[in-house]
C-alpha cells in the first residue's frame, strides 16, 4: 500500500510552499498568517516509480491563547497516519519554545522523522543547518521552498526505504465502501458476507491488512476495502467525521468501483461531495448506496424524492445507479452485487471503432457542432483509446474550438448508444496533425 508522509511544524515555516513544490500543483493555501492551514491537505507524490501520500498539516503554536485544540487533533492524527514525518523548521530564525514542543512530541512516536530546514536558499546558509541537529533527530536537510533547492536529495531520502509498489490481480474486482464514519460501511460488508451465496475466503495471506476482504459470489473472487478505518481506541479523533479522508483516498486509488453509502436519515452532507469527487477525478466506477431505509415511510414515493435530491446534488454523475437498503436489517442487500458487477464491467468495456463513428456521425447530422469566429468544428474520426475508464479520442480540424456544452452532448449521445452506466467516460480531442 502506498506510503503517507506528514509534514509538521509550527505556523510560517513554510510548510504548505514545500507541500506544493513536493506535489506540483498549488494546492495548499499560502498566506503570511500564521495557522491559515487550518484542515489538513492530501496530495499525492511520485518519485523516480514511488509514490506516497502527503499530508499538510496547520502551524502547531502551543502558546497562542487563539489555538484550536482541532488543529493539534488533526496534527495527531497526521503523525499516526504517517510513515515519515518531515519536520520543517525555518532556516532564517532561531529555534523556539513551538520548535522544542514539536520535537518532543515527535520523539515519543517512535517514527522516522526527518528535519527539513527550509528557507536555505544559497551556499551561504548550508552551514546553518547544523545548528538543527540540536533537535536529536539522525537526518537533517536543507531546502529552499520558493528556490526549488534540494528536493532531489530530499526524495531520495524519503523513499529510500519504501518498497516497489505491487501490482495487485487484474481479474479480481476491487471495491470499495467510501462515506461519512457511522453511515453503516462496516455492517454492509458483513452484511455482504453472510449472503448465502457468499464465501469468504480462507486462504492464509488474503487479507492485506485489516480493511481487506476477499470473498467469492457466483463463483468469481471479489475483494471489499471498508475504509471505517483501523480502531484505536481512546483515540477521539476517530469520531471526527473530516478524518476519514485520507482512507478514503487510500481505498479509492486501489479499487476499480467506489461505493458511496448515504445515510437516509441524515442526508447529504459536503464531505460526501468531497469524497465522491475524489472518486470521480481517480476516474473509478461509482454506486449509490442509500444505506438505513428502514427508517424511511413510504419508500416508493421516497425513492423518487432521493434520486432527485442525489442527482441533484452530484448533477454530473446522473450514470451512476442508486441503490436503496438496509444494511443492518440486512434488506435489498441483493440489489448492490448486480449494480457493483456492471459498473466493473462497464469500466472496462470497449466499443466497436465503426459503429462508435456511426453514433458520432449521426449525433453531428442531428446537432451540427457550433461555429465560432466564422470557423466550425468537424470531427473527422474517433475511436476507444483506453478503457478504465473508458476513454474515447476525437481527431478535429481545431480542438480549440471545441465547446464543453458539445463535449456534453457528445457524451450523452455514446452514452444513450452504449450502456456505460457506473462509470466516467473521457473524451480527448486532438488535431489531425497530432
Amino acid at each position: 500500500m502506498k506510503k503517507t508522509v506528514c509534514l509538521i511544524g509550527r505556523p510560517n515555516v513554510g510548510k504548505s510552499s514545500l507541500f506544493n513544490r513536493l506535489i506540483h500543483e498549488d494546492k495548499a493555501i499560502i498566506l503570511d498568517i500564521p495557522g491559515i492551514t487550518r484542515d489538513r491537505i492530501y496530495g499525492s507524490v511520485d518519485y523516480q516509480g514511488k509514490s506516497f501520500f502527503l499530508i499538510d498539516t496547520g502551524g502547531l503554536d502551543f502558546g497562542d491563547g487563539d489555538f484550536h485544540q482541532d488543529i493539534f487533533l488533526q496534527a495527531r492524527f497526521a503523525i499516526d497516519e504517517a510513515d515519515v514525518i518531515l519536520f520543517v523548521v525555518d532556516g532564517k530564525s532561531e529555534l523556539n519554545e513551538n520548535d522544542y514542543a514539536i520535537r518532543d512530541l515527535l520523539h515519543s512516536c517512535h517514527k522516522k522523522v526527518i528535519v527539513v530546514v527550509n528557507k536555505i536558499d544559497n551556499e551561504r546558509r548550508n552551514d546553518l543547518i547544523y545548528a538543527f541537529y540540536e533537535l536529536g533527530f539522525e537526518t537533517v536537510m536543507g531546502v529552499s521552498a520558493a528556490h526549488k533547492i534540494g528536493f532531489d536529495a530530499l526524495l531520495q531520502e524519503i523513499t529510500k526505504d519504501f518498497p516497489q509498489e505491487e501490482k495487485e490481480e487484474e481479474d479480481v474486482c476491487k471495491f470499495c465502501l467510501i462515506g461519512r464514519p457511522n453511515v453503516g460501511k462496516s455492517s454492509l460488508v458483513n452484511a455482504l458476507l453472510n449472503e448465502e451465496r457468499a464465501i469468504v475466503s480462507d486462504v492464509a495471506g488474503t487479507t492485506r491488512d485489516a480493511i481487506d476482504t476477499p470473498f467469492v459470489y457466483h463463483g468469481k473472487p471479489y475483494l471489499v476495502i471498508d475504509t471505517a478505518g483501523i480502531k484505536k481506541s481512546g483515540r477521539i479523533y476517530e469520531n471526527v467525521e473530516k478524518y476519514s479522508l485520507l482512507r478514503s483516498m487510500k481505498a479509492i486509488e486501489r479499487s476499480d468501483v467506489c461505493v458511496l453509502l448515504i445515510d437516509a436519515q441524515d442526508g447529504i452532507k459536503e464531505n460526501e461531495k468531497h469524497i465522491i469527487s475524489l472518486a470521480l477525478q481517480a476516474g473509478k466506477g461509482m454506486v449509490f448506496v442509500v444505506n438505513k431505509w428502514d427508517t424511511v415511510s413510504n419508500s416508493e414515493e421516497a425513492m423518487k424524492q432521493w434520486k432527485e435530491k442525489i442527482f441533484y446534488e452530484f448533477q454530473f454523475l446522473r450514470y451512476v445507479p442508486v441503490v436503496f437498503l438496509s444494511a443492518l436489517q440486512k434488506k435489498r442487500i441483493h440489489l448492490l452485487m448486480p449494480e457493483i458487477i456492471k459498473a466493473y464491467e462497464n469500466h472496462r468495456k470497449e466499443v466497436s471503432t465503426s459503429v462508435l463513428n456511426d453514433v458520432i456521425h449521426e449525433a453531428t447530422m442531428l446537432h451540427e457542432p457550433p461555429s465560432y469566429k466564422g470557423k466550425r468544428l468537424k470531427i473527422y474520426y474517433v475511436y476507444q483509446s483506453e478503457v478504465c475508464p473508458p476513454k474515447f479520442t476525437f481527431q478535429v480540424n481545431s480542438k480549440g474550438l471545441v465547446h464543453f456544452s458539445y463535449e456534453r452532448y457528445l457524451e450523452n449521445k455514446i452514452r444513450e448508444n452504449f450502456d456505460f452506466s457506473g462509470t466516467p467516460i473521457v473524451l480527448q480531442f486532438k488535431n489531425r496533425s497530432e
